[in-house]
């Protein structure tokens, strides 16, 4: 009995919404389901704890952020002088043989 109405109510729309309806109306029933959908709703505290949690990772994150760049420019540097130095390897023989210093 029980598994063909749940099967009634599964197939048809009109009598799941005249269902819910008929427990809506019902204030205990009403009362029973506020109090299980509140448990799960944000309140205004728990939003500005997400907030607050929010604002300290991104904060790490732009600290993070800023020791990247400070390594990424370091790095830079560090190849900007190795490539002149290669450059200046090469090239200051080849220029002084050309200038006949060598």
């Amino acid at each position: 009995m029980a598994e063909r109405l749940l099967g009634e109510l599964e197939a048809d729309p009109r009598a799941r919404r005249r269902l819910a309806e008929l427990l809506v109306a019902e204030p205990d029933v009403r009362l029973a389901m506020i109090n299980a959908i509140i448990a799960d709703v944000a309140t205004r505290r728990d939003l500005a704890e997400l907030r607050s949690e929010m604002r300290g990772e991104i904060s790490a994150l732009r600290a993070e952020i800023a020791q990247l760049r400070a390594e990424a420019s370091g790095n830079f540097r560090w190849i900007i002088g190795a490539i002149l130095a290669i450059w200046g390897a090469t090239a200051m023989p080849i220029l002084l043989r050309l200038i006949g210093a060598i």
